[in-house]
């Protein structure tokens, strides 16, 4: 998402609030999640980090800002950028997911979305989205649609139409915020955007069954970065075959790979 903006919420987003508050009273508090960093990448500092994705041994990277809002495909050992398209430089771009071959890619208020062909980048089609664009990932089948409320979008990647929202709660009630997005193995893995948790959620109820405290990992390293500006952390990619997350945040100059128990 964007600099330092609270998410907005409609009126979908309050009904869903409220069910969210009367289901908080049964819902277990988030299990807290450990992890453990195996390795380190290289990350362009010019990257304002929006959506991340891991596809054929390749990272791809969505970033944000006007005027440096791009999509790339970058090698991850040495951070370099082996294919790359720029937004409009109007354009402040959002979340980024993989299904069918296509890139779909947000926007975070021009309430527009950018298809493009997966190995080629070109263009594709366009689809309009009435709410902002913040994280994007998909469940093989449906394209999940953050907007920095407390829901889940459940859209349909061939029309764009929206089939369901689903609110998402923890045992304190709706949590906001909602960011970068991301499906493993059946769940919905979210940054809370201006916090350093990650958190996992079970996409049939939206309830937050588990947490990760990721505080101070960037300074553990002996890197800073001015999180008063908005780099925080964003981003997240799973690698299913070697059962590692990828995880980074806006400008950062690392990227992490991490086990999670």
């Amino acid at each position: 998402m964007g600099l330092l903006v609270g998410g907005c919420k409609n009126d979908e987003a309050n009904d869903n609030d409220k069910g969210g508050e009367n289901s908080a009273n049964i819902i277990s508090p988030p299990a807290n999640i450990s992890y453990n960093i195996v390795a380190s990448y290289p990350h362009d500092t010019s990257s304002y980090t929006q959506g991340l994705i891991w596809k054929d041994n390749r990272l791809y990277e969505g970033t944000g800002l006007e005027g440096h809002s791009r999509l790339m495909k970058i090698d991850l050992k040495n951070g370099k950028v082996e294919q790359s398209v720029s937004l409009d430089p109007t354009v402040f771009g959002e979340g980024i997911t993989i299904l069918n071959d296509k890139i779909y890619q947000l926007t975070w208020q021009s309430h527009e979305v950018y298809v493009y062909d997966a190995k080629t980048f070109k263009k594709l089609k366009q689809f309009s989205w009435d709410h902002e664009g913040w994280g994007i990932t998909n469940n093989g089948k449906e394209l999940i649609i953050s907007t920095g409320d407390s829901n889940l979008y459940f859209v349909d990647p061939d029309s764009f139409k929206l089939l369901r929202i689903v609110g998402v709660t923890n045992n304190n009630g709706p949590q906001g915020n909602l960011n970068e997005l991301e499906f493993i193995n059946g769940v919905v893995f979210a940054n809370i955007y201006l916090t350093d948790y990650t958190i996992k959620i079970d996409p049939s109820n939206g309830y937050i069954t588990g947490k990760i405290d990721l505080n101070g990992l960037l300074e553990k390293s002996g890197k800073q970065v001015n999180k008063d500006e908005g780099l925080v952390l964003n981003g997240i990619a799973f690698d299913s075959t070697k059962n590692s997350l990828y995880i980074t945040g806006k400008k950062w100059p690392l990227l992490y790979e991490m086990k999670i128990n």
